[in-house]
């Protein structure tokens, strides 16, 4: 599990089945008939970052896929991470320039979309890649984690869908912010960017005490606090025999630590709702400090997913009835 589910297997698994063989020769067939009609020709810098709305779909996302992989950003103006990760993608849209269009999908003004997309929190993000659509991952991310999972899907859409973006012109509207030097880097990108090296190697430890590092000189660090919380989770999960744990966990329902690793287990599968219920259930069977050992692991699980989830926000109310 790489944080925040960002990973690329979605993709490839895609690519596997028949479905994907079906939308490359479609987006061939439309990349055809462009040529035919005599090329689309240089778009300006300003139009790979587009508004989209339900109306506009089809057209500005389904159709531009089968050009160039569209990343689409699920935002709302309430949502606080929302506000850290657009900047991003949207710098980063332009440094691309051509490689993918990203397309911002206010939820508030879309719930088809929404509800389509299955969103259950924001900011969510997916792509659109010759017409498939995929979920990239959930909630803020480190920049450098964000460019490890375009350049994968860059490198997907290239070599499954053969879409090998569009031509962005030179000059024009939207030229200044592209060729922009880059903001000169924060004091601790360094060992935030070690710690996802040390991810990607799965030297948990080690990503560990990076984000610690960065944690002890800035406490309020949100990357390094989801980070710490991530890799905590996964150093837990790496050593566990998933099949023992479970059958722990129902021969012991008592067993405090059984239940822990259940729940961590189910984090890391993505079954967040019964990960959170688990814990919760525990923290009403117990006592003393197996009570609060529960109540902890469950706040640890709450950073790992992000406290503008609807399913976070819904399990700590659970945990205050029970509690109080």
């Amino acid at each position: 599990m790489q944080p925040r589910n960002m990973s690329m297997s979605g993709v490839v698994d895609l690519a596997a089945v028949k479905a994907a063989g079906e939308a490359k020769t479609k987006a061939e067939q439309a990349r055809a008939e462009t040529a035919r009609q005599g090329g689309a020709g240089a778009v300006p810098a300003s139009s790979l970052v587009i508004d989209v709305d339900e109306a506009g779909f089809e057209s500005d996302v389904l159709q531009r896929s089968t050009e160039v992989p569209v990343v689409i950003d699920f935002w709302a103006e309430w949502c606080e991470p929302c506000k850290q990760l657009s900047p991003v993608l949207e710098r980063l849209a332009l440094e691309y320039n051509g490689r993918i269009v990203l397309a911002k999908i206010d939820v508030d003004a879309n719930q088809a979309l929404m509800q389509q997309f299955g969103i259950q929190g924001i900011p969510a993000v997916f792509a659109v890649v010759a017409g498939q659509a995929l979920p990239l991952f959930q909630g803020a991310a480190p920049e450098a984690q964000i460019r490890q999972t375009l350049d994968q899907l860059v490198q997907v859409g290239e070599e499954r869908f053969g879409l090998t973006g569009i031509a962005v012109e030179a000059g024009g509207e939207g030229a200044e912010q592209q060729e922009a030097p880059a903001p000169p880097p924060g004091p601790h990108d360094a060992l935030l960017e070690a710690a996802v090296q040390a991810l990607d190697e799965g030297d948990f430890a080690g990503a560990v005490q990076a984000y610690r590092n960065v944690l002890s000189d800035d406490p309020v660090n949100t990357e390094a606090k989801l980070g710490l919380a991530q890799a905590e989770l996964l150093g837990r999960v790496g050593g566990l025999d998933p099949q023992q744990a479970r059958k722990d966990a129902a021969d012991s329902p008592a067993d405090v630590d059984a239940q822990l690793a259940v729940a961590d287990l189910d984090l890391a599968g993505g079954h967040v709702e019964d990960a959170f219920s688990r814990l919760v259930e525990t923290v009403r069977g117990t006592a003393g400090d197996d009570r609060e050992k529960a109540r902890l692991r469950l706040l640890e699980l709450f950073e790992v997913i992000g406290g503008d989830d609807p399913r976070v926000a819904a399990s700590r109310a659970a945990l205050a009835r029970v509690l109080f």
